[in-house]
């Protein structure tokens, strides 16, 4: 059976003048059903365009090539009123700040009401009112009529955020996209929000891709890891073999940076330098080159093919390099 979402050799370029930003430079992935596929990479890798390019919310500039398809109807063929139609019915979509994404002249209960009549789900107001409190209780908002009535300026920040996943979730979406839905949260409301689409995943046997540079929200969240980098992949695969045996120096550079007991911020180990600019011409060589201790010449001759990995999923680096940070007693990296 297909993946519920298949996006193949997806490529998004802006255009500005006689300036061209490649955000995004041939990405293949997919999400399944009852499922979540992470993103992850730096800022700058291409992450959140590439879900947003499932949404079709680029832009008028944006030159998008590839092709999205989900449920095995291609998306970048449609037009503004069917793509109108598929998001929040079929994708929903929660945002990094939903403060953005709410209109701060309106009760939050009116406009997960609105989503709601939208599309068509329920035919009087007063059934959709009471949809809007069923779906605040679900998404884990106490006192879900006092809410309801509320602004979002009355409303803390993981208020907001269940409010914007209530409004995501009211059509029940095949597909949930979540973009880097817990950056601006503390870690305890974090860690409840990240429970919260676990739980409604399980619920409503969404497929869900989440957007994120924290490797540990990869770590609780992910079934398979798709690992960005200057608008490629470079590592994809099992989240558990992706996370405990890279088989990318980027990935493997991403792991050493993430704060451990034992060693201070400081000491944390990184790349030098920073990621090209997406302006820059990179397409004739591995865009890690410049960063990378472990380049050789033919690195920069022509960009590297993700190939499989042994343990399951596939890398784009075909040179041999230590792992810094291998299971204890796995020893050498294997491809």
């Amino acid at each position: 059976m297909s993946p519920l979402l298949e996006i193949e050799d997806l490529t998004v370029a802006f255009t500005a003048g006689e300036r061209t930003a490649h955000a995004v430079r041939g990405v293949t992935l997919s999400a399944d059903t009852g499922r979540t596929t992470v993103v992850l990479g730096e800022s700058g890798s291409g992450k959140s365009v590439t879900a947003r390019a499932v949404l079709g919310l680029l832009g008028r500039n944006a030159r998008v090539g590839g092709d999205v398809r989900l449920g095995g109807e291609s998306l970048l063929g449609l037009d503004e009123r069917a793509m109108s139609a598929r998001r929040g019915r079929d994708i929903g979509l929660v945002p990094q700040d939903p403060g953005g994404s709410l209109d701060p002249l309106r009760r939050v209960g009116g406009q997960i009401a609105e989503v709601l009549r939208a599309h068509r789900v329920r035919n009087s107001r007063a059934a959709r009112r009471e949809l809007a409190l069923e779906l605040l209780s679900q998404a884990g908002v106490p006192e879900p009529g006092r809410v309801a009535r509320s602004y979002p300026h009355e409303l803390s920040g993981g208020l907001r955020q269940r409010v914007a996943i209530a409004a995501a979730v009211a059509c029940g979406p095949r597909l949930l996209i979540a973009d880097e839905p817990t950056t601006a949260l503390d870690m305890t409301v974090q860690a409840q929000i990240l429970a919260l689409f676990q739980r409604l995943q399980r619920e409503l046997g969404m497929a869900l891709l989440l957007v994120t540079h924290d490797v540990g929200v990869a770590r609780l969240m992910a079934s398979t890891v798709v690992v960005m980098y200057a608008g490629r992949v470079v590592e994809e695969g099992p989240a558990a073999r992706v996370l405990d045996r890279p088989a990318h120096p980027y990935t493997a550079a991403l792991l050493a940076a993430q704060p451990r007991p034992g060693i201070p911020r400081g000491e944390l180990a990184g790349l030098p330098g920073l990621p090209p600019s997406a302006t820059a011409e990179i397409e004739g060589r591995c865009a890690l080159v410049p960063r990378c201790p472990y380049a050789v010449a033919a690195c920069s001759a022509e960009p590297p093919l993700l190939a499989p990995v042994a343990a399951g999923g596939s890398a784009a680096c075909p040179v041999p390099w230590p792992d810094p940070v291998a299971a204890p007693g796995a020893g050498a990296r294997t491809r």
